[in-house]
């Protein structure tokens, strides 16, 4: 039995912008671009969540859903150091990390729990230490699996912490809105509300046949994951060929303006590893999810190899445009950058980076 904690900022960017400024405490705070010049919403605080702003909403928008809002501009080095820091206490915890983002981690605490020491007390440390030397809230949701680790950590924002105890995972996931299931995007949770699913434990009911002949394979993996099964194992960030950064909107979107920000903003990200790295590509990648959760790629081969993020962003972004169609929204969206040339002096196989340009 694995004992998995998910541990996930609050507000991340926001939070850290009110740490530095107290003058932004309980205020309502939006990161971003400009709402004049189209501007997106990189991350708000729950004083503005409260009036309904989301992240990767555009910043018109959020300053219509609230006209006090304070707008900051985005300080990714900051927020950046401050991962590093974070990472650190989750590396000195157990060295079984899988960071999913900037501000996003599943720790495998499995060799580190005893009779002395159970999963959820040292849950409670992880959040007194990120609070004590970062001066941050973090929530954190406890599990044997991954899956319900992560459902976990959302269940009571900000500075949660959910428990869920082995053998107690279909009870905790059977109330829940489907939607909240891992895979289950807006359409998917249509498609299954109008079967008469709503909640997990309406579809943990439902046969491996039935899913299947209506989902195909992803319908039996849902299943699985609604019966609290879910082998899948914190894996450790490996060496790969290419340097990449991607993200999952709150909210499906096919506006250009937002999509091509994302793509700026994520080109700004993978340009800052690959100088950090020493590292430049011939071939720059673009991955799309279209809110049925297809998936697909595109990618160029340019002539000189590529590390700046103008160079990033102009070949992603024509790569983007060629796939905004009309009726066409979007889920997720990355940028990637392979090819490197082998005389590199540091492209032995870097780490592959997912980091996220807009958080939840």
């Amino acid at each position: 039995m694995r004992h998995i904690l998910h541990a996930d900022f609050d507000a991340f960017y926001a939070s850290v912008e009110q740490l530095d400024n107290p003058e932004l405490r309980g205020k309502p705070v939006v990161v971003g671009g400009s709402p004049e010049g189209r501007g997106v919403v990189a991350s708000a605080s729950y004083e503005a969540r409260k009036f309904g702003v989301r992240s990767a909403m555009p910043m018109r928008t959020a300053f219509r859903l609230c006209p006090d809002a304070i707008r900051v501009v985005s300080h990714f080095d900051r927020y950046r150091d401050v991962s590093r820091k974070v990472m650190a206490i989750f590396h000195d915890i157990t060295p079984l990390v899988e960071s999913l983002s900037l501000d996003e981690a599943y720790l495998d605490v499995t060799q580190q729990v005893n009779l002395d020491t159970p999963s959820e007390s040292i849950a409670v440390g992880l959040k007194s230490r990120v609070k004590t030397e970062l001066g941050l809230t973090i929530s954190v949701g406890v599990a044997c699996t991954k899956s319900v680790a992560k459902i976990a950590s959302d269940m009571d924002k900000p500075d949660g912490l959910t428990v869920v105890p082995p053998g107690q995972e279909q009870e905790f996931l059977k109330p829940l809105a489907v939607a909240k299931l891992w895979g289950v995007g807006p359409k998917t949770a249509e498609r299954l509300n109008k079967e008469g699913i709503e909640t997990i434990g309406d579809l943990a009911e439902r046969t491996e046949l039935w899913m299947r002949q209506g989902f195909g394979s992803n319908g039996a993996h849902m299943r699985q994951l609604a019966l609290g099964e879910d082998n899948s194992e914190v894996s450790l960030e490996r060496e790969t060929k290419s340097v990449s950064a991607e993200t999952t909107f709150a909210h499906d979107t096919g506006e250009p303006e937002a999509l091509l920000e994302t793509v700026r903003r994520l080109s700004q990200q993978v340009a800052r590893s690959l100088k950090r790295k020493d590292l430049r590509g011939r071939t720059v990648k673009l991955k799309l999810r279209l809110s049925d959760f297809t998936t697909f790629t595109r990618q160029k081969t340019v002539t000189l190899p590529v590390q700046s993020s103008d160079d990033l962003a102009s070949a992603a972004g024509g790569l983007l445009r060629a796939e905004l169609h009309s009726g066409r929204t979007f889920r997720l969206v990355g940028v990637g950058v392979s090819g490197f040339d082998s005389e590199e002096p540091n492209s032995e196989e870097p780490r592959q980076l997912r980091l996220s340009g807009f958080e939840f």
